[in-house]
C-alpha cells in the first residue's frame, strides 16, 4: 500500500490518474485541489465515500497547507496548474504564481517530509516548435506562450531541486491528452460539445497546427511506470503516441463521427505565438520502462465522442457562468 499526495486531483488528468490508481490498487490517496474553474468534484464523484480517498480543498501556494499534508506521505504526483494556453495570454499572472511558485511550495513541502518520490507533471508545451523531428529529452526550451514558460520553469525549478537537495523527482513531458472528463475549453472536448449543441466549432486560422494526441488512460499508465521504476530520479521522461493531426484534421472526424456537417467548422483568427507543431520522441520510456500507448487515435476519439455524448450531465454546467464569459471574450462573433 502506498500513501499518495495528488496535486490537482480534480482536475482532468489527475482525475483520471486518482480513479486509476483506486479502481486497480489498494493506495491510499489524499487530493489537495483548489477547485477552481477546472477542478470539478463530480470528476470523482464515483468514490466520494471511498475510505481510502481524502480531499483536501486548497492551494498548493500554501506553503503551511502542503507542509502538513506531505508529511508522512510515500509519494507525491504534482499536477496542479494552470493549463491553458489561450487562458495564458488573457491573464499570465495566474500562470505564474501557480505553476511556479505553487511547485515551489510543493517542492519545499517534499523536501521537508523527506518523500521517496516525486513526480512532477511538466508538457511538451517547454519544447516550443517541434520543427522537422519530434523533440527529445535534451532538446532545447522555447517556450512560446506564458503558459509554456510558466511551466518550463516549474520543470527546471524541480530539476534543480533533485541536484541541490537529492530530491527524489522524476519529470514527464508528455503531448496532448484527450479523453473522459476533460474540460471543454480544450480542443477537443469543445469542439464535440459543441457540435452535439449544433454551435459552430472554432478553429484557429487554417487548421494547420498539429499535436501529437495521446489518450488520458495511456499517459495515466506511463505515470503509474514513473511513480515506482527504480533509477529514474532527476530524469525527464517524454510520453507520447505518434499519433500526429492537425486541427482540421481532428475537427472532420469529429463532425462526421457525430453526422455533423462540416459548415460547422468556422475558421477564427490564429492566436499569437501559436505552436505550428508539438511532437516528442518517446523511445526513452519505451526502451527503459516498456511502455507504449494502447489506443490509436481514431479508437480513443470514438470512445471520447461517446463519452461525451452520453454524459450531458457532467458537461453541461460546466459550460455555463464563467466558462460562457470566458468564450465570449475568446471567440467573438461565435457567442
Amino acid at each position: 500500500m502506498a500513501r499518495l499526495v495528488v496535486t490537482g486531483g480534480m482536475g482532468f488528468i489527475g482525475s483520471n490518474f486518482v480513479r486509476r490508481r483506486l479502481a486497480s490498487g489498494t493506495d491510499e490517496i489524499l487530493v489537495v485541489d483548489k477547485l477552481t474553474y477546472a477542478g470539478n468534484p463530480n470528476n470523482l464523484k464515483d468514490f466520494k465515500d471511498d475510505e481510502r480517498l481524502t480531499f483536501v480543498r486548497g492551494d498548493v501556494c500554501d506553503r503551511e497547507l502542503m507542509d502538513r499534508v506531505v508529511r508522512g506521505e510515500d509519494a507525491v504526483v504534482h499536477f496542479a496548474a494552470e493549463t491553458h494556453v489561450d487562458r495564458s495570454i488573457l491573464d499570465a499572472g495566474s500562470f505564474i504564481l501557480t505553476d511556479v511558485v505553487g511547485t515551489y511550495s510543493v517542492l519545499e513541502a517534499c523536501r521537508k517530509a523527506d518523500v521517496s518520490r516525486l513526480v512532477h507533471i511538466s508538457t511538451d508545451e517547454v519544447y516550443g516548435e517541434a520543427g522537422d523531428a519530434p523533440c527529445t529529452e535534451v532538446a532545447t526550451l522555447s517556450p512560446k506562450s506564458p503558459y509554456a514558460a510558466s511551466k518550463a520553469g516549474a520543470d527546471r525549478l524541480v530539476w534543480s531541486y533533485f541536484t541541490t537537495y537529492g530530491l527524489p523527482a522524476v519529470i514527464s513531458r508528455c503531448t496532448n491528452n484527450y479523453g473522459p472528463y476533460q474540460h471543454p475549453e480544450k480542443l477537443i472536448p469543445l469542439f464535440v460539445t459543441n457540435a452535439l449543441e449544433e454551435r459552430p466549432l472554432p478553429m484557429y486560422g487554417e487548421g494547420t497546427s498539429s499535436r501529437d494526441w495521446i489518450h488520458v488512460d495511456d499517459h495515466c499508465a506511463a505515470l503509474d511506470l514513473l511513480l515506482t521504476a527504480r533509477d529514474v530520479e532527476g530524469e525527464v521522461f517524454n510520453i507520447g503516441a505518434d499519433q500526429e493531426r492537425d486541427v482540421r484534421t481532428v475537427a472532420t472526424a469529429i463532425l462526421e463521427a457525430l453526422g455533423k456537417p462540416q459548415s460547422l467548422l468556422r475558421s477564427v483568427g490564429d492566436r499569437p505565438g501559436n505552436v505550428a507543431r508539438h511532437a516528442v520522441d518517446w523511445t526513452k520510456i519505451r526502451a527503459r520502462l516498456g511502455w507504449k500507448p494502447s489506443r490509436t487515435f481514431e479508437q480513443g476519439l470514438r470512445e471520447t465522442v461517446e463519452w461525451y455524448r452520453k454524459n450531458e450531465a457532467w458537461w453541461k454546467p460546466v459550460k455555463s457562468g464563467e466558462f460562457r464569459a470566458y468564450y465570449q471574450v475568446q471567440y467573438r462573433g461565435l457567442a
